[in-house]
């Protein structure tokens, strides 16, 4: 008399539903009474399952993505998720996902509050104030050079030339500044 296939299942860590199908596909047997013999089943259950498969290995990623995100990403604040040997497991890969998909709700959710802005636009508006700032300074010599020249008892087209040839010189200066927008 052996033990029921319930408690066979808590013996090799297993669901009865696990064990119930391995008597019915044959790979252990029964005794007459219902009952399962915890050593031959043991035996008949090693010799008739075969071992597990090694966990799949991601694909290497191209240098120029490896480089790109380390230990964790700065701009996102993606972490990456991956074993010492450089494989992903199952678990991992979902894990980074699940990561993954909540960081897009989480700048979806900024965008729509209006807390993000579109670069291409902000680029754009920045230029175009850069460039009406720099006409102004362009037409200002025009603008001021007659009430100078005459408060100052000069003649008003060399006051003109000497603003216009400053103001331009140090436009040329300011243009040397190269904005980061990354």
């Amino acid at each position: 008399m052996g033990i029921s296939i319930r408690a066979y299942g808590r013996h090799r860590g297993v669901s009865d539903t696990a064990v119930r199908k391995a008597i019915a596909a044959g790979r252990i047997t029964a005794e007459a009474d219902g009952t399962i013999s915890p050593a031959r089943a043991d035996a008949e259950w090693a010799a008739s399952t075969r071992a597990p498969d090694p966990p799949l290995v991601a694909p290497a990623r191209p240098a120029r993505t490896r480089a790109a995100t380390g230990a964790e990403d700065d701009v996102a604040g993606v972490a990456t998720v991956s074993t010492k040997g450089g494989s992903n497991t199952y678990a991992q890969a979902r894990t980074a996902n699940e990561v993954l998909k909540a960081q897009h709700h989480k700048l979806r959710i900024a965008q729509l509050k209006g807390e993000l802005i579109d670069r291409s636009q902000a680029t754009a508006q920045v230029f175009a104030l850069a460039r009406a700032e720099r006409d102004a300074w362009l037409n200002w010599p025009a603008r001021i050079s007659s009430m100078l020249a005459a408060e100052l008892g000069l003649d008003p087209h060399t006051m003109h030339v000497a603003l216009e040839r400053e103001v331009r010189q140090h436009l040329t200066e300011l243009a040397e500044f190269n904005a980061r927008l990354d």
